[in-house]
């Protein structure tokens, strides 16, 4: 019995000591909001306050567009995800994008409410503030769910729905970003609020995108730096305990608005089967399929993923 307890003991201390040395080289601090706030906004950034919250958003192009393309980017990734789209077609319409609750510059919801049903509620307030009574409404991953549950809930509000690789259905993903397995496990859930390593962020952003190539230094930078935004790690791990409604996507068969759903071929956390999935369930779609891409079309083949939405709008 002595034996036994020395060597728990042992196994305590160096426990303890590999604990000290991944918090002295993975533990990070949050980043200052002013010093992300210099970084990652320019002169098209305004922010909005709402329930307490500073959100960070971007209104460009034509203010007199009576049918504005509001976009929504997805899970721990901010409204610059779509600067390519965003520059292109800020030139022929108006188009707002903003940091959603819980990521970017926008910080946290203070509720920390993170269902669907919440930021469903949260989209009608920010469009109402902005004065926008109907629009076109984009969305990928979370986004693409949030709009759709949007546009069902608020139908004379939206008049083209354009759905990214987008959340709903239920999941059978090939590959899953480790930050997002981490985060659905209660040990680690904890650590990763302070325990944030760079070539974690990495992993993940590679994770989703096709080719690997794409994924530069200062692209991961955004999603680390960002990420290190006060309550934007707490937030990120309280999302991924939101219980999910299995059966909610049955509702997807009501939405009326003229759809284009735009899919990665090579998306491996919401595979392409779910486009046709969309494809089945609603009535008046356009579905484009796009070779060698992966969850975030938007962000990994802007110019090619770009082409069919104008088309889209247009028509």
């Amino acid at each position: 019995m002595k034996y036994f307890f020395k060597g728990l003991k042992i196994i305590s201390i160096f426990a303890l000591l590999f604990i000290a040395v991944i918090i002295i080289f993975f533990g990070h601090r949050d980043i200052p909001l002013n010093e992300l706030k210099a970084k990652y906004t320019n002169k098209a950034s305004s922010f909005i306050s709402m329930n307490g919250m500073d959100v960070h958003y971007r209104d460009e192009g034509d203010k007199a567009d009576s049918l504005p393309l509001v976009l929504i980017h997805g899970t721990a990734s901010s409204l610059h995800t779509f600067d390519a789209w965003a520059d292109s077609l800020k030139k022929t319409n108006r188009v707002i994008r903003m940091d959603l609750p819980g990521y970017g510059l926008t910080g946290p919801f203070l509720n920390g409410d993170y269902t669907i049903e919440n930021y469903t509620a949260f989209l009608k307030d920010f469009l109402a503030a902005l004065g926008i009574k109907k629009c076109v409404l984009a969305g990928n991953s979370l986004g693409g769910q949030i709009a759709w549950n949007f546009s069902l809930e608020q139908p004379d509000m939206v008049e083209k729905l354009i759905l990214i690789d987008a959340a709903g259905y239920r999941l059978s993903s090939r590959s899953v970003p480790i930050a997002f397995k981490l985060a659905q496990v209660p040990v680690f859930r904890k650590l990763l609020t302070f325990i944030t390593p760079r070539f974690l962020v990495r992993s993940s952003v590679e994770n989703v995108y096709f080719d690997k190539s794409k994924v530069t230094d200062s692209l991961v930078d955004r999603f680390f730096e960002l990420a290190l935004r006060e309550g934007n790690r707490q937030a990120f791990v309280d999302r991924f305990k939101v219980s999910k409604d299995t059966s909610v996507f049955t509702n997807i068969k009501e939405i009326q608005q003229p759809t284009l759903i735009l899919w990665g071929a090579e998306d491996l956390l919401i595979p392409v089967e779910n486009a046709y999935k969309f494809q089945e369930d609603l009535q008046n779609d356009t579905l484009v399929i796009l070779e060698k891409t992966g969850h975030t079309p938007m962000e990994e083949s802007p110019l090619k993923s770009l082409e069919p939405v104008i088309d889209f709008l247009k028509n």
